[in-house]
């Protein structure tokens, strides 16, 4: 005999691993031979900018667009032009004080890591010298872009016709210090927009593609049908509105699994533990899931700061808003470098259980498996249908041991089988 099905309950398992002394990193003083004076002198006061690693995967970044232009004069800690990596564009800084002499990298093009992209000068009688050195380093270079052509020539001889008009809106929007997204740039091209006539409504005044949509006249035309019906009936808007207003207050799976492995964290904060030098481990002052998203071309970790402090309906506005900057490229370093424990959730794939690789430095990671309805018989022999899900935690053995994990494993089970507490 089949009963109707009850809320889902939770199986668990846990898998401990030990991690691996990290290799220290050694340096070495070199002896400088008796009797022999040694001086050193600037020849030249000329410094260059190079091409920053804002990400440990890093192995070249795109110069989205340049903040300052040739001939100003920078202080060091100023941001100086908007760099894309692999996971985010960020604002790079300089190093110095002096005068931005020569662009050696413009906007739209890459450069890996540790390249010079522009060059600094201390007075501006260094800034011609500056100036011929950049072009004799791009005169250099362009005897060897003769085989590169080669092989993007097939994808430019296709787009060919449309190009022409949008470099010149490009170039104009170098000098303007246009700050825009790369999706927005593109669709600038594609709908002939002057981005140095928009005013971006991104962070730090950044143009959105949503604002080049609006420039070209797309959006309008997805909302004109929009106010077509409400016009008809003017005591219907309320009521949609109020609709509208009712569904954001929905949360997600990620928040709810974020929020109750957070409070199972205060209750046992051995397992918010880190070891960063393989010897000594400290206990984090605060909970901050780390949850995997998958990107084009990688994988990041955003981070819901503060997750046992957050309200359950804040924390899933937040996480929303985590994974539009990281699909974006526009996340900060501390939005998805400062995790303490991370949650991996493939059950949207259909994945019953999978085992999840330990990140460098935390003590914790859970995976969490699709839950499933399965059939079960109670102690009165009535059979019931309950959904599943199996989570697997691995950990690190010199900070955690299995007793930890089983004891965390199953307050966090009995948070989720009983979710009303997550909303207290």
């Amino acid at each position: 005999m089949a009963s109707s099905p009850s809320p889902f309950t939770l199986s668990f398992s846990s898998s401990v691993s030990s991690t691996s002394l990290l290799p220290c990193r050694r340096s070495f003083i070199l002896p400088i031979p008796r009797g022999r004076a040694t001086s050193f002198t600037v020849q030249s006061k000329i410094r260059e900018i190079f091409m920053p690693a804002l990400s440990s995967t890093m192995t070249e970044g795109k110069i989205v667009s340049w903040i300052k232009s040739e001939g100003e004069t920078l202080s060091k800690g100023e941001s100086v032009v908007v760099v894309e990596s692999d996971k985010a564009d960020m604002d790079v800084e300089t190093f110095y004080d002096g005068i931005l002499a020569a662009i050696v990298v413009p906007d739209g093009e890459t450069a890996p890591v540790g390249a010079p992209i522009a060059l600094l000068a201390e007075t501006e009688e260094e800034v011609a010298e500056a100036k011929a050195k950049a072009a004799k380093s791009s005169q250099s270079q362009s005897s060897a872009p003769p085989p590169q052509p080669a092989n993007p020539a097939p994808a430019i001889s296709q787009p060919s016709p449309p190009p022409p008009p949008p470099p010149s809106a490009a170039a104009s929007d170098g000098p303007k210090k246009t700050v825009a997204t790369p999706q927005a740039k593109k669709l600038a091209k594609q709908h002939k927009v002057d981005l140095a006539s928009l005013t971006g409504t991104g962070p730090f005044g950044r143009i959105t593609p949503a604002d080049v949509e609006t420039a070209a006249g797309i959006a309008p035309s997805k909302s004109s049908p929009a106010p077509a019906a409400p016009a008809p009936a003017s005591s219907a808007p309320p009521k949609a509105a109020a609709a509208g207003a009712v569904k954001p207050k929905g949360v997600t799976m990620t928040a709810i699994l974020a929020k109750a492995a957070a409070m199972a964290l205060v209750q046992h904060p051995v397992v918010n533990a880190s070891c960063k030098d393989g010897k000594n481990f400290a206990y984090n002052s605060n909970i901050n899931i780390a949850v995997a998203v998958a990107i084009n071309g990688g994988l990041i970790t955003p981070v819901l700061q503060d997750a046992d402090k957050l309200d359950l309906y804040l924390l899933s506005q937040k996480w929303k808003e985590l994974v539009n900057k990281a699909r974006g490229k526009q996340l900060q370093p501390n939005e998805y470098n400062s995790g303490t424990f991370t949650l991996s959730n493939l059950g949207m794939f259909g994945v019953d259980r999978f085992d999840a690789i330990l990140p460098p430095g935390q003590g914790a990671i859970m995976a969490v498996g699709a839950s499933k309805p399965t059939v079960e018989a109670d102690a009165t022999g009535f059979f019931k249908v309950k959904n599943k899900m199996l989570v697997n935690v691995t950990a690190d053995h010199r900070i955690i041991y299995g007793a930890d994990l089983a004891a965390f494993l199953q307050t966090f089970s009995k948070i989720i089988e009983n979710p009303d507490s997550l909303t207290l």
